[in-house]
């Protein structure tokens, strides 16, 4: 009986960690598209943009989860992540389109505003669930990055800021590349609540940026704030893995 009931119960479930993430993926994407082509007909952002970003998300999830997530479920944790990379796919769509004001300027400014809250989430689901992993760990950290460069460049192309205010998007990528030229730099860094706290500031500071009121010169100000903090958190890091044995 027990056996009859157990396939019974796994009937039309997919086979395979990456199938039930491709299922997420599918879920998540098809609202994302919906949403995307609302910014359309809105005029508040070109909607393919949405797509393209969020395919190439999907992407990078299908064919790399298996090898570092060792759960048989996606986990709650990831869900929550991909449905924050979503909001970052419509949020990057607002790039291709005027600076928004009024009520548009506060629903893209709403939708930072819940990508922002969201953090923190996924990793407490994970400790909660007891599915936490390497996989999903990047996964946050990579959503965080990409979100940091959306809103840079979003300061820039609104004229909040100048060309220099894309170095606080990039700066993590430049972390990473350096690491290819410099061993030391790919090392694991311990986690720490400087670089946790560094990283909401910055996303903040860069959401303020959306909203209409805030204008040169006070965008400036914050902006660079928020730059003059990340390089020094950076600069933090760097010097550490620098300094440590190459065998720690």
């Amino acid at each position: 009986m027990t056996t009859s009931s157990t396939r019974i119960a796994r009937v039309g479930l997919p086979h395979g960690l990456a199938a039930r993430a491709g299922l997420w993926v599918q879920a998540i994407g098809a609202a994302t598209a919906l949403a995307a082509m609302g910014l359309d007909a809105l005029g508040l952002g070109w909607g393919a943009a949405s797509i393209v970003l969020y395919l190439v998300v999907a992407a990078c999830i299908i064919t790399r989860i298996t090898a570092s997530h060792p759960h048989e479920a996606f986990g709650p944790a990831n869900i929550v992540t991909l449905f924050r990379a979503g909001l970052v796919a419509l949020v990057a769509a607002t790039l291709f389109a005027p600076a928004p004001s009024g009520d548009a300027a506060f629903l893209i400014g709403g939708l930072a505003f819940v990508i922002l809250a969201l953090d923190g989430v996924d990793g407490w689901l994970a400790r909660r669930t007891g599915l936490s992993s390497t996989f999903g760990a990047r996964f946050d950290l990579e959503i965080d990055a990409l979100f940091v460069l959306v809103l840079s460049a979003l300061a820039f192309t609104n004229d909040k800021a100048g060309a220099w205010v894309l170095l606080i998007g990039a700066m993590r990528y430049a972390f990473f590349f350096a690491g290819r030229l410099t061993p030391k730099l790919e090392a694991p860094l311990p986690d720490s609540m400087r670089r946790k706290a560094v990283c909401v500031i910055q996303i903040a500071a860069l959401g303020l940026l959306l909203l209409p009121q805030v204008q040169p010169p006070h965008s400036v100000w914050i902006a660079a704030g928020a730059l003059v903090l990340l390089a020094w958190s950076f600069a933090v890091d760097t010097l550490h893995l620098l300094r440590r044995p190459v065998d720690s």
